[in-house]
């Protein structure tokens, strides 16, 4: 057996702690997928997470082509443009031609897409805080830190060639 592949076998620097690390991630998306599901039927204006991510980059980012919106979310633009097709037929989000190009269209949140992503956010929020209520503040603000640079080495290292 290869070094490192055990999981009980010391391997190089760092291949221990990342997988644990990549066990606890398991852990977590399948909470979360969990989560998500129980939200979805319990919450008339609950969104999937694809619909919520959009909603978060149309809502704090304003309109923007659908090619954008997919680039930002780092997903195909034809399956960006089938879940803006949904969010229009929900009323959460509104297509308009683009002043800068009339064969273009722009893709804006509607003031109900708006209303739909603040009751989501303040769902997930709440969840969120409940979970971690008895943390010191100064725990939350390790995690939030340490998740948030986590993330950034995902994007970094996964958008390289």
């Amino acid at each position: 057996m290869s070094v490192g592949l055990d999981p009980h076998s010391p391997g190089p620097h760092g291949v221990d702690e990342a997988d644990e690390l990549g066990t606890q991630l398991v852990r977590l998306i399948r909470l979360v997928d969990r989560a998500q599901a129980q939200h979805q039927v319990a919450n008339p204006d609950a969104v999937d997470r694809a619909a919520y991510l959009l909603l978060v980059h149309l809502v704090k980012g304003g309109p923007r082509r659908t090619g954008a919106l997919a680039e930002m979310v780092h997903s195909d633009p034809s399956t960006v443009s089938r879940q803006v097709a949904q969010l229009v037929r929900l009323g959460y989000v509104a297509r308009t031609p683009d002043p800068e190009d009339g064969r273009a269209f722009l893709v804006a949140a509607t003031a109900e897409g708006e209303r739909v992503f603040a009751e989501n956010r303040r769902l997930r929020n709440e969840r969120i805080a409940a979970i971690m209520a008895d943390w010191t503040p100064e725990e939350r603000a390790t995690l939030t830190r340490l998740l948030g640079r986590f993330t950034t080495g995902m994007e970094e290292q996964w958008s390289r060639p």
